[in-house]
């Protein structure tokens, strides 16, 4: 690949790269094999059988993995078998926010359950300033008992949910709480100014 096609003076950034249906761990190995940063978030999930139940990890992001490189650079990714492409506008790969990246390792790393989770694009936004996850940003779920925090990969428009205790998160820009009102097939999100603490 020439410098022309993705702009002189690139540095190393975060990039998602697609890649086949159950290759991510592969695909990660190798990678990290050729001397490249490599991130595969996972977590785990319970498999039941009918004699059985045996506890797995699976990817977060399901048929991604994120790579930390020079895109001027990427080729030896590329010949990976089971690599297709890094996510971008046509065949410029596009960055993803550094911020997503630590958010997203803060979480896996916390020893909270993590899991998959809808995108939400638009909601209210919660810090957490309390917990194995404090700093990270995303967006307060009340669900049944159960409080989480979403943060999502805005290029892939894929988000992950982390279990949290409520009294970690504040809201951004106010002392407000915030619950969750669940709609069949999307979360929508309401002030609860007047909710007692």
């Amino acid at each position: 690949m020439n410098s022309e096609e993705v702009g002189e003076g690139v540095s190393c950034s975060w990039y998602a790269l697609r890649v086949r249906s159950r290759a991510e761990k592969l695909v990660a190995t190798c990678a990290r094999n050729k001397g490249f940063e490599e991130f595969l978030p996972l977590y785990r999930s319970i498999h039941r059988w009918s004699d059985r139940k045996k506890s797995v990890e699976l990817p977060l992001f399901p048929g991604y993995v994120f790579c930390h490189l020079d895109p001027r650079h990427r080729l030896p990714i590329l010949t990976i078998p089971g690599a297709i492409e890094f996510v971008g506008i046509g065949k410029i790969p596009a960055p993803i926010e550094d911020a997503e990246i630590a958010a997203i390792r803060t979480a896996v790393n916390s020893g909270l359950m993590v899991e998959p989770w809808e995108y939400l694009e638009a909601g209210e936004s919660v810090r957490v300033e309390s917990g194995p996850l404090a700093g990270i940003e995303g967006i307060f779920v009340e669900s049944k008992k159960e409080n989480r925090i979403v943060v999502s990969v805005t290029l892939l428009q894929r988000s992950m949910a982390v279990e949290i205790e409520r009294e970690w998160v504040t809201p951004l820009g106010g002392d407000r709480r915030y619950a969750a009102l669940r709609i069949p097939n999307q979360t929508a999100l309401r002030t609860a100014s007047n909710t007692p603490a």
